[in-house]
């Protein structure tokens, strides 16, 4: 018969066995198990096979429960402890069962190991929580090192993405004197269409009526907006106007769009550098790649860099009706922003930028969250450059100041009167959305 792991460490080091007072704490546990089964034992074992190593784990749980000093713990105390320590070694320890919740889209490990989440737009506390800084810290090796990543005083922060798609940041002393923290941005698996955020109420049904015939005309939108406010469910929702025959190539930082139902997906993700500092592959550069993979639209997650520039050649040069998505307050602070960024790559003269912005985009839509955490859709407008000025042109469509008011339109696109030469809507369905307006 096969000697088990657990039983050659008991050959060669028979563990002693103190008195000590009862205790149920997982901390205490898993000082307790690492008598019998040293963590870089289990941490050898789980690479060859972490099926095995979590059965020795639990073995030496079992040990550890017959000593006199944990025969106060009941039955199924010891099971919530065993299975807290296999989530603690091998998993996310206190974070296993948030993550798990559907309706948490963000988890934060604070200053002393405090854990809060956000529901439905508001953070509030929860009663998980980590037992010390190393814990918090094992925690950020442990996403980090299937990844090649590495954290330290020399790197002391570092973005990463979960095997469920999550985006993970950390944070490290010195940067976090405090000692490590971390924010988990979750991302649902259900991806929302328009009519299912008009009845959210994120977005009224002209508008959506609208959004929808700007992605099928082949419209290129901005999505635009602050951290959380909904831009990427937005892009999502999008996206599922975009005919099937047409193939689309996603850019991203870390994969969060979902295209299930689109026959024609390739998606791309960066990069990062590994632990020696190479293999990094940019945004920049898989936007170069992507217009030699026969694009019909280009997405790009989210654009804050160099690759901006060529974002904009992109679409400038017969990639119309792509979509992406930027961090601004409103659609002349994008224009500004995209002129900021052109610039850190190549010294062109700022009204050649907005040349390239204003012939690239057509519309820009606003994200916004609310102080009571709703999120919708707060702004339209249409963009365009003016030969004379030499300037971008935002013309304001649509404004919404709250979700608890009505939007108010402004303007109506020309293009829209070209809908029904275009087979994408029938003469009775711009009247009827017209009329809508008026109401």
């Amino acid at each position: 018969m096969a000697v088990t792991l657990l039983e050659r460490v008991q050959r060669t080091a028979a563990p002693e066995r103190p008195e000590r007072r009862p205790v149920q704490n997982v901390e205490d546990l898993r000082e307790a198990v690492q008598r019998y089964v040293p963590s870089e034992v289990v941490a050898a074992l789980l690479e060859e096979d972490p099926f095995r190593a979590r059965n020795e784990l639990r073995s030496a749980c079992r040990q550890v429960f017959a000593e006199p000093a944990w025969a106060a713990v009941g039955a199924e105390r010891r099971d919530s402890l065993t299975q807290e320590l296999v989530a603690v070694v091998f998993g996310m320890g206190p974070l296993e069962p948030l993550l798990a919740d559907e309706s948490i889209t963000e988890i934060t490990v604070n200053k002393g190991g405090a854990v809060w989440v956000e529901r439905d737009g508001v953070m509030r506390p929860t009663e998980a929580s980590f037992a010390s800084d190393a814990q918090v810290r094992g925690l950020i090796d442990r996403i980090l090192g299937p990844l090649g990543r590495r954290i330290d005083e020399s790197s002391p922060s570092v973005s990463a993405r979960l095997p469920q798609g999550h985006r993970v940041h950390a944070v490290v002393p010195p940067v976090s004197p405090d000692g490590p923290v971390l924010a988990i941005r979750k991302f649902s698996r259900k991806v929302f269409s328009l009519p299912q955020l008009v009845e959210a109420g994120s977005l009224e049904q002209e508008a959506a009526q609208f959004l929808h015939w700007a992605v099928a005309s082949r419209q290129s939108i901005a999505v635009l907006g602050g951290t959380g406010s909904g831009k990427t469910t937005l892009l999502n929702a999008l996206s599922l106007s975009i005919p099937t025959e047409e193939r689309i190539i996603t850019i991203e930082d870390s994969l969060e769009l979902k295209f299930s139902e689109h026959p024609q997906v390739v998606r791309l993700e960066v990069r990062h550098q590994n632990a020696e500092g190479l293999g990094e592959v940019t945004i920049r550069s898989l936007v170069v790649d992507s217009l030699r993979m026969r694009p019909d639209r280009i997405i790009v997650g989210e654009c804050r860099g160099g690759e901006a520039l060529d974002m904009l050649t992109a679409m400038n040069t017969g990639h119309d009706g792509s979509l992406t998505t930027l961090h601004a307050n409103s659609p002349q602070e994008c224009i500004d922003r995209l002129v900021t960024m052109c610039r850190y790559v190549v010294d062109l003269p700022p009204d050649v930028i907005e040349a390239q912005i204003g012939h690239a985009f057509q519309l820009m839509v606003q994200t916004q969250r609310h102080r009571g955490g709703r999120r919708f859709i707060s702004a339209i407008a249409a963009v365009g450059f003016c030969p004379d000025t030499r300037r971008c042109q935002v013309l304001p469509l649509y404004q919404r100041l709250s979700p608890s008011e009505e939007g108010q339109w402004l303007e109506v696109p020309e293009w829209v009167d070209r809908l029904v030469e275009e087979d994408l809507a029938t003469e009775e369905e711009v009247r009827q959305w017209r009329r809508a307006l008026c109401r």
